[in-house]
């Protein structure tokens, strides 16, 4: 009999991570498949990392149809349909035709939606979502250079995406508790945007929503999980496993130009050596040189090589070379930087950027991952089956010193892991 409870699929590979580690916080083995496993069978909590976010809402739907059907043909038992903290989307999608597409799978009436993350600074309120003190359209998240956020209301954006109706459950309900908040769900139909300012609130909204076959948001939500269903039995008691971070060098490689990436990539090159990728100039002359310099370099000391940039740079590349073909030119290349540094030895890279994350780890072959411990808030060390660590680092979180903290995080070799 298959062990398989919860399985989740996530729109990109720095999205999957910060999910896989909410949840091993919880204290279950979890497991991590960059794309749709070809076979063997699942484990209680499996995580599905696709790299959908972005492109056409059709491909996006049929991509994460394949990875339900292949998390229902292994008994899953609950669905979550994981998106980013910052409701990352255009408004054709992908996060509503996803959810209308997995409800549809499931013959679910009713789904729920939040994105809260309030130990990174996100928040819903009254349906709105705030960024620190800011709502989402006036956050750093309206200059995105794929997703511009023009909106903070879920509602609306919502409606704007999915087939289905869009309903709301609002503070003062959440706050009445989770008999309260559980009766306004089954009230409803279709997706429902769900409010959560604290992390108390997404405990409510965990024990409302346990019994729903999917459910939608960021990490955060599914963090209470795990507990609820080991208290009722529903799921076996996990255990820790060490976590053994590869020796070797280290390596940041930075696509992302989210405002806490730029910050993240000043505080590193004060006492790292940098290289910075131009769109432009890779275009023009291809990647030799970044290459040779990376060849060149100590494979223990610090090294960036970052394609992080000011808006107006990134758009002025997109408007010369075309939004897709500007983003595709840095992956490719973070992506053969990726492998050159795995071949001369270094074991230890963090990535930064949803999009980078998703072309390094397929040009490393990487299909699986181990979940070790947290460096911030949702952002883990990975041990990858081909070998390296890598912490995938989406674009707004952590800290300022976020590159020196994880290479300082696995000074001490072995280390406790939930997985």
């Amino acid at each position: 009999m298959s062990d398989a409870f919860f399985g989740a699929i996530a729109d990109d590979f720095t999205g999957a991570t910060d999910l896989a580690a909410m949840l091993a916080r919880g204290g279950v083995p979890v497991r991590l498949h960059i794309g749709v496993p070809e076979g063997g069978a699942a484990g209680p909590f499996e995580v599905i990392a696709l790299k959908i976010r972005t492109i056409p809402a059709e491909d996006a739907v049929a991509e994460a149809r394949l990875a339900a059907k292949w998390l229902r043909h292994q008994g899953v038992r609950r669905l979550f349909w994981k998106y980013c903290s910052t409701f990352d989307s255009t408004p054709r999608g992908n996060i509503g035709p996803v959810a209308d597409a997995l409800m549809a799978e499931l013959g679910a009436e009713r789904t729920v939606h939040c994105p809260a993350f309030p130990e990174n600074g996100r928040r819903v309120f009254m349906g709105n979502l705030f960024v620190g003190e800011q709502p989402l359209d006036e956050s750093p998240m309206k200059d995105h250079p794929l997703t511009p956020m023009r909106d903070a209301s879920l509602v609306r954006l919502l409606a704007a995406q999915a087939q289905r109706d869009v309903g709301l459950v609002a503070f003062p309900t959440v706050r009445g508790g989770a008999d309260a908040t559980r009766d306004a769900i089954e009230r409803l139909r279709g997706h429902i945007v769900l409010d959560a300012v604290e992390d108390a609130d997404l405990d409510v909204l965990a024990q409302a929503a346990s019994h729903l076959p999917l459910i939608c948001g960021g990490s955060a939500l599914a963090a209470p999980l795990p507990a609820l269903w080991m208290e009722s039995g529903v799921v076996a008691q996990g255990g820790a496993s060490a976590f053994d971070a590869p020796s070797g060098g280290r390596l940041v490689l930075s696509g992302s130009c989210s405002e806490m990436t730029r910050r993240q990539v000043g505080a590193y090159l004060d006492h790292a050596a940098g290289y910075r990728l131009d769109p432009m100039e890779l275009a023009q002359g291809g990647l030799a040189d970044a290459r040779a310099w990376l060849a060149q370099r100590d494979p223990q000391a610090d090294t960036i090589v970052y394609a992080t940039a000011e808006p107006k740079s990134v758009a002025a590349a997109q408007e010369k070379l075309g939004v897709s073909r500007a983003g595709a030119l840095v992956e490719d290349a973070l992506a053969t930087l990726a492998t050159d540094a795995v071949g001369r030895g270094i074991g230890r890279i963090v990535v930064a950027g949803g999009e980078t994350s998703g072309a390094v780890t397929r040009a490393l072959g990487v299909r699986s991952l181990t979940i070790g411990p947290e460096i911030a808030p949702g952002v883990p060390w990975c041990l990858a089956d081909t070998g390296p660590a890598l912490a995938l680092k989406s674009g707004n979180f952590g800290g300022p010193d976020f590159f020196a903290d994880a290479f300082a995080l696995l000074e001490g070799g072995a280390l406790a892991s939930a997985s």
